[in-house]
């Protein structure tokens, strides 16, 4: 069996990986019950519209950082928010 060990930014062990014909063989010799994958939100596409404002709104930000009048939020909290 292969297994392949999941960590987070800091090293720390978070979850294993097994391929799904190990995990087929482990369901069928301890009786696991087979758990179904929650269906994934359907990624809309955006508008070129939809683009053109979240730029325009991102250069707007950045302006006023500049001029001082706003806090940039750091890439690491952005992702925290994820």
């Amino acid at each position: 069996m292969t297994i392949q060990y999941l960590h987070d930014s800091k090293g720390k062990p978070t979850g294993v990986y097994i391929p799904i014909r190990d995990w087929d063989k482990l369901k069928k010799n301890y009786h696991l019950p087979d758990l179904k994958p929650e269906p994934e939100e359907e990624y809309i596409e955006p508008t070129k519209e939809e683009i053109i404002q979240g730029l325009k709104h991102a250069i707007e930000e950045v302006k006023l950082h500049r001029e001082g009048k706003i806090k940039l939020q750091s890439a690491r909290d952005f992702l925290k928010e994820l």
